[in-house]
């Protein structure tokens, strides 16, 4: 498996990606948008096949933030989702960013025991975060 930056063809798959893997998925232009608007894309990569996705940013000048992050379904639980981290987190670092958010659904227990794994804590519930009024819990790692 490999990591790589997102290229324009890729999109197709990340959004099939993206809609299996959530309730409220980011459209594929606004996938783009975020993308055009120079975000760090990721993808992992086995047998020519994009099977997961990282998108994050440097939101301000010492913190970043994780947009999305999605597995296929078939490639959960192989290291592909911590590989997506690990290589955003060491590209966060040499931006000397020092603090990471994010922010998960509070009933996404699996997404939490994932991100606690990677190094992140729980810091607060923001409620009614989502649209369909589902609570967040923001995460953060200190780096």
């Amino acid at each position: 498996m490999i990591i790589r930056e997102f290229k324009r063809p890729d999109v197709k798959r990340v959004l099939e990606i993206e809609m299996a893997s959530f309730s409220d998925p980011y459209p594929a232009n606004i996938l783009v948008d975020i993308y055009n608007l120079g975000a760090g894309f990721l993808v992992a990569q086995e047998n020519n096949r994009v099977v997961g996705y990282i998108i994050f940013w440097i939101k301000f000048e010492d913190e970043g933030h994780i947009i999305s992050i999605a597995v296929d379904k078939s490639y959960r639980r192989m290291e592909v989702g911590s590989k997506l981290v690990e290589t955003s987190l060491n590209i966060f670092k040499k931006y000397n960013v020092r603090k990471i958010k994010l922010e998960v659904r509070v009933g996404n227990k699996g997404a939490r025991k994932f991100y606690s794994k990677m190094g992140f804590k729980e810091e607060k519930i923001v409620e009614d975060y989502y649209d369909d009024n589902e609570d967040a819990v923001i995460m953060s790692q200190t780096c």
